[in-house]
């Protein structure tokens, strides 16, 4: 059987620098796995927009997320990171959290430090719980898991509250606490991350957020400075729902043409086939299912 914490644990092991993109449905995923990615990671901030259609705001509940990322991992056969926001309550909370997105074949997770209602890392007003508060979840996050392969992944938004410093002492007390990586989100310069990196102990995430046309939180870094200074995983949550919607939107002029002139266009230059949409799906496969279980 498929274990894709025991994949990831590898990957983590052997590989020098790991670039997971971010992914919140059934095309997103299955495309990152057909390019050739080893692992991705899901967008608690995309999910929350495209099946909520609202901003991420803490609304999205413990019971949609797991079950969304169910789906998304049995979809596929490399592993799949999830974003459990805050872990949804206390430690005793936290608990259960891991619990449920362990048994829904999920990698390992992302547990943040933000208070309740948590928003986007990259979203003004944010704040975070005590530095000892988030250690008992933590602890209570490493108690939980029955596959000691499942990764731990304690972000944290403390740079926003607290400044480098701050994070900087989070990091260390995480690290202890048993974390097995260190995701600081919205890290403002090379230096800071440098500095989280001296310190952490083990491995560290950087969140890369591309389509930002005002002055982005984390400055683009090349990726092979950021591996060179340390990083071990670049994830990028934001490209593939961004370029979704850039997308959706250049097809709705296209059909809002069609509809002013009358006359149908097979756009092929905006629009895949429907074979490749078979192809992703794997239909070919299903077909050959049916064709070996039914009688028809």
């Amino acid at each position: 059987m498929n274990n894709p914490r025991k994949q990831l644990r590898n990957l983590l092991k052997n590989e020098d620098f790991i670039i997971s993109p971010g992914v919140y449905d059934g095309y997103s995923i299955r495309l990152v796995e057909a390019a050739g990615f080893k692992t991705a990671c899901t967008s608690g901030a995309a999910i929350s927009n495209a099946i909520l259609g609202i901003a991420d705001i803490g609304v999205m509940g413990l019971t949609e997320n797991v079950n969304h990322c169910r789906h998304l991992a049995r979809s596929v056969a490399i592993p799949l990171t999830a974003d459990a926001d805050n872990g949804y309550g206390n430690p005793v909370n936290v608990y259960h959290t891991v619990r449920l997105f362990e048994e829904a074949n999920i990698a390992g997770i992302n547990l943040e430090d933000q208070v309740s209602p948590k928003r986007c890392g990259h979203m003004p007003g944010k704040d975070v719980i005590s530095l000892e508060e988030m250690v008992k979840k933590i602890e209570a996050a490493c108690l939980a898991r029955r596959d000691d392969d499942f990764v731990i992944i304690a972000r944290t938004d403390a740079l926003a509250v607290e400044g480098i410093e701050g994070a900087i002492k989070r990091a260390k007390a995480y690290a202890a606490a048993g974390a097995d990586m260190l995701f600081p989100d919205a890290v403002h310069s090379e230096e800071d991350i440098q500095r989280l990196v001296d310190v952490a102990g083990i491995p560290v995430s950087i969140n890369m957020g591309f389509g930002i046309r005002s002055r982005p939180t984390t400055p683009l870094i090349p990726f092979s400075r950021l591996k060179a200074i340390g990083v071990k995983r670049i994830s990028l949550p934001r490209m593939l729902p961004a370029a979704a919607i850039h997308s959706m939107q250049q097809a709705l002029i296209a059909m809002r043409q069609v509809i002013s002139t009358g006359i149908p266009q097979d756009r092929q230059d905006l629009l895949v086939s429907i074979e490749d949409i078979m192809q992703l799906m794997g239909y070919k496969e299903m077909r050959e299912l049916e064709e070996r279980l039914t009688t028809l």
